[in-house]
């Protein structure tokens, strides 16, 4: 399966303990970015454009875990930058499974050959894959040749170690659907035990801004994918809800949940969510209380208006389908409706201008660390 039984078991047990606390916010993902660093330089990130002096900078194994603990979420998503480069990382991640949770390691596999057997296989750890389509696809993605060939080659001996293998794929408006679902079947003859797809978010300072999905054309795009696959049964296993599958089909009308997914970094908790770094916050409790949730969002703000990214609406799928089991069976046995008219989208007339705050943060962090204040550690300590 492409999401462990387990994992099943503990995160609905988690969220129906929510519902009976009578609790609305809560975090069902932690994505823990213990470094800001990376061996590549996509054309579609937004995450690595800093001073070298953040960038130097590490969580420490301590505040790591700390924030574990601190956030409480069943999963804990690691990315970056690329997360091999931390010296620390094997440890991190084995505290965190052994707090039983399920841990989800992003990589583009550039390093995976030289760090795999520091991990060891388990239920409650996958390497989730960087592939953002076939050969040719993902190395202008990734603005690099012969990236593809090294990741696959990773793949299949991370499979042959015994190890969990997700993909982590992200689309763009170049994406082609008949590609796409080859890529979805190369990717499963692989063995590859799930796939994780998701639009791209049109980060404010991503090098390439002309390629990135609006609403309209994302739903368009996951029908015909997913109509390709239907036709010929493909056997995609998709490490994703159901219900958030069918949003992607433009069958829900859906706003993010931001607190379902935090995001813990250098700089601190991060406001309002993965994408938008808009503030930061000293500690979990403090962004959760004190972050103006209804300025973020479709509909309330110009930055989320094309937004249908995963780490954003994965956990209001996830939260709908504990209020509806009914509903999420019926498209988890069927699939998602690709006939027939889309549903409503939350009007964009009354969203915010976007604010742009990226060079104050920077401004902001440098001169912390100046005075010795940095959040993180330096690569050389």
């Amino acid at each position: 399966m492409a999401i462990p039984l387990g994992q099943i078991a503990r995160v609905g047990s988690y969220v129906a303990k929510q519902r009976l606390l009578g609790r609305d916010k809560y975090p069902l993902v932690l994505m823990l970015e213990p470094l800001f660093r990376c061996n590549l330089a996509c054309a579609g990130c937004g995450k690595i454009d800093y001073p070298d002096a953040i960038l130097n900078q590490r969580l420490s194994v301590e505040d790591a875990l700390g924030a574990v603990d601190e956030c409480g979420a069943p999963v804990v998503s690691i990315a970056g930058g690329e997360p091999l480069l931390h010296k620390e990382m094997p440890q991190i991640v084995r505290g965190i499974m052994a707090r039983k949770k399920y841990v989800y390691l992003c990589t583009n596999a550039l390093l995976l050959d030289k760090r795999m057997d520091d991990y060891a296989p388990s239920p409650f750890f996958t390497w989730s894959i960087h592939l953002d389509g076939d050969q040719d696809d993902h190395d202008k993605s990734v603005c690099q040749k012969g990236v593809y060939d090294r990741a696959t080659a990773a793949i299949r001996r991370a499979k042959d170690k015994g190890f969990r293998v997700n993909i982590n794929c992200t689309l763009f408006n170049t994406a082609e659907a008949e590609r796409t679902a080859r890529f979805f079947d190369d990717v499963m003859a692989m063995g590859v035990d799930g796939i994780t797809v998701s639009p791209g978010y049109a980060y404010e300072r991503a090098p390439d801004q002309a390629h990135f999905l609006n609403r309209t054309r994302t739903k368009t795009l996951f029908r015909d994918i997913f109509r390709l696959g239907r036709q010929r049964g493909s056997k995609w296993e998709f490490a994703q809800s159901s219900l958030f599958l069918d949003f992607l089909a433009g069958n829900q009308t859906y706003r993010c949940t931001p607190w379902g997914n935090p995001t813990r970094n250098v700089f601190g908790w991060q406001r309002p969510c993965y994408l938008l770094g808009e503030g930061y916050a000293r500690s979990f409790k403090e962004l959760m209380e004190e972050t103006d949730w209804d300025a973020y969002g479709v509909g309330n703000y110009e930055k989320c208006a094309d937004c249908m990214v995963h780490s954003g609406f994965e956990a209001t799928a996830v939260m709908d389908a504990a209020a509806h089991p009914l509903k999420a069976w019926a498209v988890s046995r069927k699939g998602p409706d690709l006939e027939g008219a889309f549903a409503p989208d939350i009007p964009l007339d009354r969203q915010r201008p976007a604010d742009y705050v990226f060079s104050t943060h920077v401004e902001d962090a440098m001169e912390r660390l100046r005075q010795g204040g940095g959040e993180g550690r330096s690569a050389a300590e």
